[in-house]
């Protein structure tokens, strides 16, 4: 089964400093059909303006993947980590038992990035904090894996994260397994999976799915995605 979430269908805040959509229920925003899928909770495109941020805060037991798009992040947190996050750079906060952080545009431009909460399989461990780049090799390349394979980034999940990158008309093949869950971001571009026409901002859950891939075919422009494996 894959279902679309349009971009135009995601929840929407306004704070003036920041613009966010979320893809599910966050904050303000609430839709019980739109709770989060298998482990993935939250994923939020926010526009951030310059000089603006969030003020310290703290999280517990969430797994909260940062990806840089446009700008630049000014991270802070309980841990002593003091770091900046510029364009294409993935940061991985594990909040364990606790941690506290804030989150900064140091420049004078807007910052555009997504905030992406993954529930761990194990609670109350001690935090951490890994951050790289990964480049931008076409096709898809591992981000974040349970056991930091290939040099991805270790998450305290049963989860597999992977930027796509694609050329206009290139195709490719996901594979699939019935058991598993599976979430397409699409962040630009435009594509098709199997028979789903996504646009920038597009999302599809795809569960029990019969086939061993998925097809994507990219349209007329670039496509950046995140690929995302799922218990």
């Amino acid at each position: 089964m894959i279902t679309l979430r349009p971009s135009q269908a995601r929840g929407k805040a306004d704070l003036g400093w920041l613009q966010s959509q979320h893809s599910f229920s966050f904050g303000s925003y609430y839709d019980a059909d739109h709770m989060g899928f298998s482990a993935l909770r939250v994923i939020n495109d926010d526009h951030v303006a310059a000089g603006k941020g969030f003020a310290t805060h703290s999280h517990a037991n969430m797994e909260i993947l940062s990806f840089v798009l446009e700008g630049e992040i000014a991270h802070r947190d309980s841990q002593g980590n003091v770091t900046q996050l510029p364009v294409g750079e993935f940061q991985l906060m594990s909040a364990g038992k606790g941690i506290s952080h804030s989150e900064y545009n140091p420049l004078q431009q807007p910052l555009h990035f997504l905030q992406i909460w993954i529930q761990p399989n194990v609670q109350d461990q001690a935090p951490g904090y890994q951050q790289k780049h990964f480049g931008r090799n076409n096709g898809l390349t591992l981000v974040a894996s349970p056991d930091g394979e290939n040099g991805s980034l270790l998450i305290k999940q049963d989860v597999w994260i992977y930027q796509l990158l694609l050329q206009p008309g290139q195709i490719v093949e996901l594979a699939a397994n019935s058991q598993r869950h599976y979430y397409l971001h699409l962040v630009s571009g435009d594509l098709s999976l199997n028979s789903v026409e996504m646009t920038s901002g597009d999302g599809v859950k795809i569960k029990n799915h019969a086939e061993p891939y998925l097809l994507v075919n990219a349209g007329k422009t670039q496509v950046q995605a995140l690929w995302f494996d799922l218990p």
